[in-house]
Parts: structure tokens; sequence; C-alpha cells
């Protein structure tokens, strides 16, 4: 039989290319393909269902209950799995190099192994002594966790397939484990999409937990093929600041339980703990009466979180206006921008903008757009947000301000940490309730509607002496009203 012919697969992608290439087409990066040799194809036997067993068909009802989850013994990890795991279930952990994913999921099989249940941690990145080095560390030695380091994916899946398998199988990382009947290194894309399958294959005959922790790409996508994640139940990230002792545990995928989910950690010497309340502690180190600061009442999948917004507005010290974010997006940083020069007449764009999100966390959700401009208008303006108030909305182009989800719940986190005013888009114009518009939210706390982002410049007053008075907003004439054509 001839010897099949070799490809080049992209490491980033997984793109093949019958030659090699410098830059792959597909993702555009450089330098990441590698000569694999493709699997050999199947036989005329193999094909056409010859020789294959019939599958037997059942209903979507079934008589035998679902199995139970397993409690982790961290509320935290269990908030984000969706109550705990699922046996048979597949877990992809990633994140940046040092972030604590390691850490993680040492402290995780050290709290279900004092639970009872059979935990094995493989690594094929330390030796087993550096292992014992952290769990000494940590304080973990007393728990009865399996360790082995080994980079043998035809011995690990020996070992679990023998004997009574354990409950929970942790491998660290899918990026070092070598199938010795591929030719290729490890870490390739057919390395870890092949080793992954057959983990996975295990993981589902035996009915245990599989975590699989992946090594992240310089953009901060899980390193590997993508087909990876699709093949997983559950695709989690482990995020956070260097600088920053949080650290966020954000599922991306879950086929058990919510997805956009989180949980919170503070990493210390000791290892990781749980923030059970990380609106408390985002804002502990918060100063009032302070110009540029304002508190954002956002929703992280099913949990209010309150978070510092800080923004600081400066005369441009170069030709060129810089921009810095941290914990934000740019782009829609410079929409907020825009929308606050055409729409409100605040020339902003001519100074230095500097954007933080206090605490190291990561905003994606649009209703963060009010509180920015509110902490930018406080700096631009010279005059500090109350120290009691909390803001949300979505922006849109023209202007206005649009309602958001969970605004109830916004409410509720903000009036049980003993605020006591809101700035929140206005009621629909139909008339109907708004939610969050209740009686048992409206207690303690002072709403203020917000329809359109000229409403909150007329808020926060005239500038501060030595501050440039707003010009007029294209389409606008004094006060804000539209002048004739």
């Amino acid at each position: 039989m001839a010897r099949p012919s070799t490809r080049y697969v992209c490491q980033s992608c997984g793109a093949v290319s019958p030659r090699w290439i410098g830059r792959c087409e597909a993702c555009g990066e450089w330098n990441t393909y590698q000569e694999e040799a493709p699997a050999e194809p199947l036989t005329k036997g193999q094909t056409g269902g010859q020789g294959g067993r019939l599958v037997s068909l059942v209903g979507l009802e079934g008589s035998a209950p679902p199995p139970p989850r397993l409690p982790t013994g961290m509320a935290e990890l269990d908030r984000v799995t969706g109550g705990g795991l699922v046996p048979g279930s597949a877990l992809l952990v990633g994140g940046d190099p040092g972030i604590g994913k390691s850490t993680l999921m040492l402290q995780v099989t050290a709290a279900l192994a004092r639970g009872g249940a059979r935990c094995a941690y493989l690594s094929g990145e330390e030796a087993v002594d550096q292992v014992r080095l952290r769990a000494r560390r940590l304080g973990l030695t007393d728990a009865p966790v399996g360790l082995a380091s080994t980079t043998n994916l035809r011995d690990i899946l020996a070992t679990l397939d023998s004997g009574t398998p354990p409950e929970v199988v942790v491998i660290d990382s899918i990026q070092t484990m070598v199938l010795d009947t591929l030719d290729s290194a490890p870490g390739t894309v057919s390395q870890v999409r092949t080793g992954a399958l057959e983990l996975i294959r295990a993981a589902k005959r035996r009915s245990f937990v599989l975590f699989l922790i992946g090594h992240v790409t310089k953009d901060g996508q899980l390193a590997g093929p993508r087909v990876m994640e699709h093949m997983v139940d559950c695709v989690l990230y482990f995020e956070g600041e260097r600088g920053h002792q949080f650290r966020i545990l954000r599922a991306v995928k879950n086929r058990f339980g919510a997805t956009d989910e989180i949980g919170v950690f503070a990493m210390s010497d000791q290892g990781l703990s749980e923030v059970a309340n990380p609106s408390a502690l985002f804002l502990a180190e918060r100063r009032g009466n302070v110009t540029g600061s304002c508190v954002f009442a956002g929703v992280e999948g099913t949990r209010p979180m309150l978070v510092e917004i800080q923004a600081l507005v400066a005369p441009a010290s170069q030709g060129t206006p810089r921009r810095a974010v941290v914990g934000w997006d740019s782009g829609r940083l410079a929409m907020v921008l825009a929308v606050l020069d055409a729409r409100c007449g605040l020339a902003l764009a001519g100074n230095d903008v500097y954007l933080n999100v206090a605490g190291g966390l990561r905003i994606g959700e649009p209703a963060a757009d009010l509180a920015v401009a509110a902490a930018l208008l406080s700096s631009f303006l010279g005059v500090p947000t109350p120290a009691d108030m909390v803001v949300f909305g979505e922006i849109g182009l023209s202007g206005e301000v649009r309602t958001v989800a969970q605004t109830d719940s916004r409410l509720k986190e903000a009036a049980k940490l003993g605020f006591t005013q809101a700035l929140m888009p206005a009621r629909p114009r139909d008339g109907s309730r708004r939610a969050g518009s209740g009686a048992g939210v409206r207690e303690g706390l002072s709403m203020r509607d917000i329809g359109h982002l000229q409403d909150l410049v007329v808020l926060f007053g005239p500038p501060e002496p030595g501050r440039p008075a707003a010009k007029a907003p294209h389409g606008k004439g004094a006060g804000g009203k539209d002048t004739p054509a």
C-alpha cells in the first residue's frame, strides 16, 4: 500500500494546505503550518455500513432518573457549571499562562477528594514533586488525590480503563499529551484533536468527569483546533488582570447549565478563595466625591454585580489624542465619544481619554454605555457623581438611552449595598410598566429616567470654571431643542 502523502496543517485554526505557506489564508497567522501525515482512509469493507451493528433508537423520556450532579465543594464553580458536575461530561478550562488554571484544578480535585470522590490529577507539564510542592503551599497534602506525571496518552487510557475508574480526572494540559500512533509533534492540531477525542470517549464510556486544561494564544483564544471546543460539554475561561487579585471563571459554553455565568475568586499566597459578594469587594476601595468615577450596575450571567468605572479626560499633550481602555471595548468607547460630540455638543474628541474598569473585571454588555458616559462627563465637566448613585443603560447612535435586561436584579443589588439613587433608561413610550418599576424595588431607591443622553448632560449642570461650555449639538438649538429646517 502506498504511503499517504503528507500535508501541512495550521496549528492556529486547523486549515489544511498541500504545501507549506508562510501566512495562513484562513486566520492570517504567520509561520503556523507544520507537516502532518493524514490518517489512513477506510477500506471498502469498512464503509457502506458493512459489518456494522444496528443502533437502537429510544424516546426522549426514559424510565431511569438522570445521574445526580457531583458538588465540587466550591460554590463559585458549582454556580458556573450549573449546580455541580455531571458524570461523563468533559470540561475545557483555558486561560493565560500563570493565571491560576493548575491551582484552581488542584484545589477542585482536593475539595472533591476530601468529600469522598475518587480523583486523579495527571500532569504533563510538571513532575510529581513539583505538584506536591504546590499542594504543600496550598495546604492540600491531606487530600487523597491520585497523582501522576505522564504525557503518554496510551498509558493514561489504559489506566482509566482498568479497575474502578476515578470519578474526576484532570489532564494538565491537553497540549502536552502524545498519542504514539500519530506521526506528529505534541501540541499539533492532529495530536490535540485526536487526544481530546479519545479522552472524551473514555469519559463517556466510564462515566467520569473530565477536566482538560488548555493553552491559549496571544489573542486569548484557546489554542488548537476549534473542533475541540465543539467536542466538550463545557468551555470555561479563567481570566483576570495580572496586577489584580481577582480572577473570573466564565462559562462560554455549557450543555448542562447557563452560559455567560461567572464565578469570582481572589488569588493570594494561600491559593484561590471564593468571593461570595463581589460587588462589595469591587467597591471596597472606592472614594467618594471624586470626578471621573461612576458605579455601574451590571449583570454577569444571572449574577448582578456593581463595579466602578473610572474615566479621565485631559487635554491632549501631542497632536493625536490618545485613547487607553482597560476592561471595556475600545470601539464602544469611540462610539460613546462620537455620540457625546454629535448629539450633545461636547467636544471630547480633541482630548486624551483614559477609561478603566476597577478591579480587573472585563465588561462586555452594552448596558455599561450610560455609566461610561457619566464617568466621562464627570471628568470633562469637573462635576463628581454622587457616591450613592448607580447608572446603567444602553446608548443608541441618535443619543437615545435604551432599556436593558434584568433591571429588577440590578436595582435590588444596588439597594442591598446601600445605594439610594439610580440613573436608568426611561419608561417605554407606550406607557407599559417597565421591569423593575414595582414598589418593592423602588423602596429606598430614588430612580431618575434618562431618555436621551442630553438629559444626562443637563443633570451634571454647568462645567467648572475654566472648562469649555457645551456647544450646540448638530441639529439642535439652545437648550437642546430641534432647530427648524
